[in-house]
C-alpha cells in the first residue's frame, strides 16, 4: 500500500510541478494540454488557475501520503480518509469526463488534445482514481 501511495504521491507532484512551469510561462508542453473547438483552445486559464491546479494537485498528493501514514498530514486520519475519497472521485470523473472534449465518452476525437488524452489523460485520470481509491478503503 505504501509503494501505491508513494507511486500516487509522485505523479501528483509532477503534475502539480508541471503546472507551476506553466503558470511561470513555461511552454514545453503546453500545445496539447487544452480541449481544442475550431482548431483553438476551448478556453485558456491564466496563471492564477493554473496555481490553484498546481495547489491542489500538490495537496493530493499530501493527503495521499498521510492516508499511509507519510507526512504531514500522517496523523489527520479523518482528513486523509475523506481527502483520498474525494480525490479518487475527482480523477475518475475526469476519466469519465465531460461527453464532449475529455474523457473516455468525449465526442471531438479529432483534435491533437484528443488524442493526447485518448492515449495519456484519461488512461492515466482513471489510474490515478483507482489507485488513490485503493488507498482510500485501506486496501491492497
Amino acid at each position: 500500500m505504501i509503494n501505491l501511495a508513494v507511486l500516487v504521491a509522485v505523479t501528483l507532484a509532477a503534475a502539480s510541478s508541471l503546472h507551476v512551469y506553466w503558470a511561470a510561462g513555461g511552454r514545453w508542453g503546453h500545445g496539447a494540454t487544452l480541449p481544442e473547438r475550431d482548431g483553438r483552445p476551448s478556453f485558456q486559464p491564466g496563471p492564477r488557475s493554473t496555481l490553484l491546479v498546481a495547489g491542489l494537485l500538490a495537496t493530493a498528493s499530501v493527503v495521499v501520503l498521510g492516508r499511509v501514514g507519510l507526512g504531514p498530514a500522517a496523523h489527520l486520519d479523518r482528513v486523509t480518509h475523506i481527502g483520498t475519497w474525494a480525490v479518487a472521485a475527482a480523477f475518475l470523473l475526469r476519466g469519465v469526463g465531460d461527453f464532449r472534449f475529455m474523457g473516455l465518452f468525449r465526442r471531438e476525437r479529432g483534435t491533437r488534445f484528443a488524442r493526447w488524452d485518448r492515449r495519456v489523460y484519461t488512461p492515466l485520470a482513471l489510474a490515478l482514481g483507482a489507485g488513490v481509491a485503493i488507498i482510500a478503503a485501506g486496501t491492497a
